[in-house]
């Protein structure tokens, strides 16, 4: 799968480029990969046998990265484990990774082989990019070198990592990322400390991490509030947990609680409950994707604003907690009683009435609810939820969140279990909370799982809201705030090595630097 000289060409968006130098707009794609996982092995695999599993999974993307060059895409995200699952023994592992370079706006696996080694998935990757003179944001393992006799050094004397890798419209690797907050991946090492990696493009600043390092505040927040990057680049094997924490449910209210763009490429496999890929603008989904009832991958494209602080429809910031501290509290129902949502106690209220208002609190967090149901179903149940406290079985994260939704059944006790359908609607819904933390994610998931794009909005003074008439039969509508400073993970650790910032940061600006002299 070497590049083929006479089929290199300068794209249509590229001759653009060069007339216009800065594009306001771009289109992203995105693809959710149904893979082609390994057999379960307890022998080792040779390096030639991970080449062609790989090269299974290659032979789809391919097929979509052409699509979407086709179609004027300037950059294409495919999911997290793409090339070979997520599932991996000791036997495949090793020789499905391959040790890739720092990125330099210099190096192609194409034109430098000598620097790569025997690398046939990067030159395939680097190859593909080139000949379709689009960006090509592949997941991929990165294996390096450790001294055997430092104690954390794997027996077999390399580190491994899960791995993001950029190849710009030229096929050079311009971004490398270790995901850094790993889930359930016995495969792969944690990274010294959490990377922050971006790049410039003529058509605006990326950043990029994996999966369930959104959860967290670094890499996450500080690509956002301190690089000031426009685009998020996420492959992810995201596994949808109802109520909360469905891929396009959460996914869509990040990109509009931290005002940047997300191109999220979600794995897709139906009994694992992985899918959902999207498109996120800050003020609201621009296309997405949720199939439960196939087994087939699907891409996704949209046009961007290449700099979104910068448009007209950039939602203005909201200060989360001003409505909820300044009004008196709704009178706090006597009939108060706890649930759980995925491991976590919340306190609950019914909706009893057609329409009201109501105050539900746990700990520091108050949650109001005003609210006006245009038909009530006799057999649907809704409550008011608030949880504030570290969530879940590894109670890392600490999560600060209110919540309306629907209950599976009337029996009060199945409030918080997932729900995938509804049929009352709402003629309005006002929720706001006493939220100690600025970094809160606004949702509204409706029936069937789809988003409600244009349908709600957040105010100023951090109310979520509906707009534009009733809304859809709703699921949940929900303000899902994380107080990174009382995570568990940050108190043990302290804050964050500043001079390590520092000098990440000086990185980024010489390797942009670099990147911009060889553009011109």
């Amino acid at each position: 799968h070497l590049c083929a000289a006479e089929s290199i060409s300068v794209g249509p968006h590229l001759l653009l480029l060069l007339i216009n130098g800065l594009l306001k707009t771009f289109r992203a794609a995105v693809y959710e990969h149904a893979v082609i996982l390994p057999d379960e092995t307890d022998v080792p695999v040779s390096q030639d046998d991970a080449v062609r599993l790989m090269n299974k999974n290659m032979d789809i993307l391919e097929t979509a990265i052409k699509q979407a060059a086709e179609q004027g895409a300037h950059i294409i995200v495919t999911s997290e484990d793409a090339l070979y699952g997520w599932k991996l023994s000791p036997f495949l592992s090793f020789p499905l990774s391959f040790p890739f370079p720092f990125p330099s706006p210099f190096l192609s696996p194409f034109l430098s082989p000598f620097l790569f080694g025997h690398t046939p998935v990067q030159a395939r990757l680097s190859c593909l990019a080139r000949n379709n003179s689009i960006y090509v944001v592949a997941n991929i393992g990165d294996k390096k070198r450790c001294n055997s006799r430092n104690s954390i050094c794997p027996p077999n004397g390399y580190y491994q990592y899960n791995t993001n890798v950029v190849y710009d419209a030229d096929g050079k690797l311009v971004a490398r990322y270790h995901k850094y907050h790993l889930y359930s991946e016995p495969q792969f090492d944690v990274p010294k400390e959490p990377q922050l990696v971006t790049f410039n493009t003529t058509f605006g600043k990326f950043g990029i991490f994996t999966c369930f390092d959104i959860l967290f505040h670094d890499p996450a927040i500080t690509l956002v509030k301190d690089f000031q990057v426009d685009t998020i680049l996420f492959p992810t094997a995201w596994m949808n947990v109802l109520p909360l924490l469905t891929a396009i449910e959460f996914h869509s209210a990040w990109a509009m609680g931290m005002g940047v763009n997300l191109l999220a490429a979600n794995a897709h496999h139906v009994n694992l409950k992985m899918t959902g890929s999207g498109i996120y603008a800050p003020d609201s989904p621009k296309v997405y994707h949720y199939d439960m009832k196939t087994d087939s991958g699907r891409i996704l494209l949209s046009d961007m604003a290449s700099h979104p602080r910068l448009s007209p429809t950039y939602p203005a910031a909201a200060n989360w907690s001003a409505y909820a501290t300044t009004i008196k509290p709704f009178p706090v129902q006597k009939t108060t009683f706890g649930g759980f949502i995925s491991r976590d106690e919340f306190n609950f209220t019914q909706l009893f009435e057609n329409a009201g208002n109501l105050t539900v609190c746990q700990k520091e967090l108050c949650c109001h609810l005003s609210y006006r149901m245009l038909e009530k179903e006799e057999n649907e149940v809704y409550v008011l939820g608030a949880f504030a406290g570290l969530h879940g079985r590894r109670r890392r994260e600490y999560w600060q969140v209110c919540t309306m939704l629907k209950c599976r059944t009337a029996n009060l006790t199945t409030c918080g279990q997932p729900v995938e359908t509804a049929s009352t609607r709402f003629e309005m819904f006002s929720l706001s909370g006493t939220f100690g933390t600025e970094y809160v994610f606004p949702e509204v998931l409706l029936s069937e799982i789809h988003l409600s794009p244009g349908k709600f909005e957040v105010l100023k003074d951090g109310r979520l809201v509906n707009k534009n008439g009733s809304s859809g039969p709703i699921l949940t509508v929900s303000l899902f705030g994380r107080w990174y400073a009382m995570d568990a993970l940050y108190k043990s650790r302290g804050t964050s090595n500043s001079a390590m910032i520092y000098l990440l940061m000086i990185t980024s600006l010489m390797t942009v630097t670099l990147y911009n002299v060889v553009m011109v």
